[in-house]
């Protein structure tokens, strides 16, 4: 595994340094100095269903970073659940790529895998096309005005200076399109697809000037569908989809060690994908 040295720096990028993944044979560090505050959950597949979530938020934003350990133990005391729950939704998250179980070494925080983003880009851009073509059919004016709304919370959030914030409203624009288009079940697809495009994508937002990039190009795609132009939509889409390519390049090259194999694990990087 990487050593613990930390990362260069490339350009204006600037990426926290990583986790270092103990060898198998080491013991798995404590996830936190302090245990986070308790809180009242009730056991049972409800309380999996939160601590999936909440693990699976952390785990995109980045707040817990690739190599990170997990520490199922101190979990169930801040839900104050058994590990069963705990165990359950660490599975679940096993599963979808983001968790590393390593038997009698530790459960860490997945690194990102670059064989894995060329399929998810493709996935993504296919299905993302077609809702962007049915929403500029479709769209009503209140829809249109809906999107609009998308766009300035957009800008409000720019102006703080909130990724976080940003990254939601972004979430909440593609989702709208779904939505206008007839067909809101995509959006839970693509999002399960891109999982690890939106890890990439957090490294991406700090960038200077990144938020306002992408806010003009949802406008142009905004502006194709209150046109009811769908060939102009999808173009729009193409082009901001496209673009993601060169930051995340970037971010490879500025943080190695959050990523795994290479692309030559799998198909070469299509337009499109991050």
């Amino acid at each position: 595994m990487p050593s613990g040295n930390p990362p260069a720096k490339t350009g204006s990028i600037a990426v926290p340094p990583p986790s270092t993944t103990p060898t198998l044979s080491a013991k798995a560090a404590p996830l936190l100095s302090r245990p986070p505050a308790r809180r009242d959950m009730r056991r049972g597949p409800t309380a999996a269903d939160a601590i999936h979530r909440d693990l699976r938020a952390e785990i995109v934003s980045l707040k817990r970073k690739p190599g990170e350990p997990i520490a199922e133990k101190q979990i169930a005391e801040a839900y104050g659940v058994s590990r069963t729950p705990v165990r359950e939704a660490v599975l679940r998250l096993a599963d979808e790529g983001l968790i590393e179980i390593f038997p009698q070494s530790g459960t860490f925080v997945a690194r990102i895998p670059l064989g894995a983003l060329p399929e998810a880009g493709v996935i993504r851009k296919v299905l993302e096309r077609a809702t962007v073509r049915f929403a500029a059919e479709r769209a009503t004016r209140s829809q249109i005005a809906a999107l609009h709304a998308c766009l300035e919370q957009q800008r409000e959030v720019d102006a703080e200076g909130d990724a976080d914030g940003f990254h939601q409203a972004d979430e909440a624009f593609h989702a709208q399109i779904t939505e206008m288009a007839g067909y809101p079940g995509f959006w839970g697809i693509i999002q399960q697809a891109k999982v690890q495009l939106d890890r990439c994508r957090r490294l991406t937002l700090p960038v200077p000037g990144r938020m306002r990039t992408v806010i003009a190009e949802h406008e142009a795609i905004v502006e194709a569908i209150a046109g009811h132009d769908p060939d102009r939509a999808e173009q729009s889409l193409i082009r901001h989809l496209d673009n993601l390519q060169i930051t995340v390049d970037d971010v490879r090259n500025a943080a190695p060690l959050y990523f795994s194999g290479s692309l030559t694990d799998g198909a070469a990087l299509p337009d499109g994908a991050p």
